[in-house]
């Protein structure tokens, strides 16, 4: 959420902000945000000096009582009580205002950093840079579910009569590769000096409002029926979710967290959730890596998160590259944002395995959180997140790109120590 002052001050740079966001729709909202905010001023205004007058004339009650001037004293009190109705009507007015800007505020996306590539949607996302050779065996590579089952490490069948598609068993090595991997991960940030938390798997609605854009909740999230709760989609939220309504010492900045979680998700309107597949999945786990520092230092605290991405996954021997999020792909809470896709050789492409952004002020303006400065003020400090590993999806490039001609897959070194020192899978 931007801060009202800069959108009363720069209400072009907000109209072309949301042009490069392909949504035109929302550029009538400026102007409304304006209109709103400007009546709502007014009424505060109005409001205080109503107090200032009421105040002054009920200090006058007394002196007329003492003087035995009843007749005006209860004139007086007649006036007071006159304007104490007004003023409650005044309040109301200004509470129904607040929130017709807030609404409306919520709504309007966050400012886009200017290295933004400006495109519609995914389609014109940019490949950056590449890292490992990708390559193609010349033996075939069998369907990912198939690759599993070779190693009797997936149950679909069941789960799906258990609860529908989009739901999975994994079983013995495949089970144990997948803990590897979440195991190594969390092991891999620590060693980069984050702090490893396990937080809540709900949150109330207010924390998710204040953490994600309303197309993103009514897209990912389950609601706890009867309770004001969420399954989270994506740990990043209660994480920063947990610093709500807090004044954090600079002192304590950076904070760089890395928290471990299942994750469910709707996936509503996404196409093929596949009865075979578990590349997109209403559940599954993930790592991930979380910071909040000052304003100043997020741009770099955003290229350390990416390329931990992809030291991670060169480290499993997986090729990756970084795709840079065009305008019309972004969130409209962020204000840049990439992706690490991962190198599939069986579809001969890459696909996306993590997901790096920098939020900027947003959800700290959003749920109020704040960091004391040096010199005593407070301003608000940069969210950062990104996917470290998010299994089982990262399993379907771990086995495809170690996979051998003789149908094994190769551990590789760095998970071997999670796995009692298997070298490789093997079919039984």
């Amino acid at each position: 959420m931007l801060d009202i002052k800069f959108v009363r001050e720069n209400p072009e740079l907000v109209k072309e902000n949301i042009k490069k966001k392909f949504q035109e729709a929302k550029l009538p909202l400026v102007d409304e945000v304006i209109r709103y905010d400007a009546e709502y001023r007014a009424a505060v205004t109005k409001a205080e000096a109503l107090r200032a007058a009421r105040n002054k004339i009920s200090k006058s009650i007394g002196a007329l009582m003492a003087q035995g001037k009843r007749e005006e004293a209860e004139q007086v009190k007649k006036q007071v009580t006159e304007q104490a109705e007004r003023l409650k009507a005044l309040e109301a007015r200004e509470a129904e205002l607040q929130e017709e800007v807030r609404s409306r505020m919520l709504v309007i996306p966050n400012m886009l950093d200017a290295s933004v590539p400006i495109g519609r949607d995914d389609s014109e996302n940019v490949e950056v840079e590449r890292f490992g050779e990708p390559s193609v065996p010349d033996f075939e590579i069998p369907y990912h579910t198939d690759l599993m089952e070779r190693f009797n490490g997936i149950d679909l069948d069941s789960a799906r009569r258990v609860a529908g598609n989009g739901f999975y068993y994994l079983m013995g090595d495949i089970a144990r590769l997948h803990e590897a991997v979440l195991a190594y991960a969390r092991d891999f940030m620590i060693g980069k000096g984050f702090t490893y938390v396990i937080p809540p798997f709900m949150m109330h609605g207010s924390v998710v409002q204040g953490v994600m854009s309303f197309p993103e909740m009514d897209a990912m999230m389950y609601k706890i029926e009867g309770e004001d709760l969420y399954l989270i989609g994506t740990s990043e939220h209660t994480m920063i979710g947990r610093f709500v309504d807090q004044i954090i010492p600079e002192a304590q900045l950076p904070l760089t967290l890395t928290s471990y979680s299942p994750c469910f998700r709707k996936e509503k309107g996404a196409h093929g959730l596949e009865e075979r597949g578990i590349y997109r999945i209403h559940q599954f786990e993930k790592q991930e890596m979380i910071v909040l520092c000052r304003p100043e230092e997020s741009m770099n605290w955003y290229e350390k998160l990416w390329k931990n991405s992809v030291e991670l996954f060169r480290s499993l021997d997986i090729p990756v590259r970084q795709l840079e999020c065009c305008s019309g792909d972004l969130a409209d809470l962020k204000v840049k944002s990439c992706d690490i896709e991962a190198w599939s050789p069986r579809q001969q492409k890459y696909f996306e395995v993590c997901s790096c952004s920098n939020l900027g002020e947003a959800q700290s303006r959003r749920l109020k959180i704040r960091v004391k400065g040096e010199d005593g003020k407070n301003y608000l400090p940069h969210t950062l997140n990104n996917t470290c590993v998010a299994p089982p999806r990262m399993l379907i490039a771990l086995l495809e790109n170690n996979l051998c001609a003789d149908g094994s897959v190769r551990i590789p070194e760095v998970l071997r120590p999670y796995m009692g020192g298997k070298e490789a899978l093997r079919k039984e």
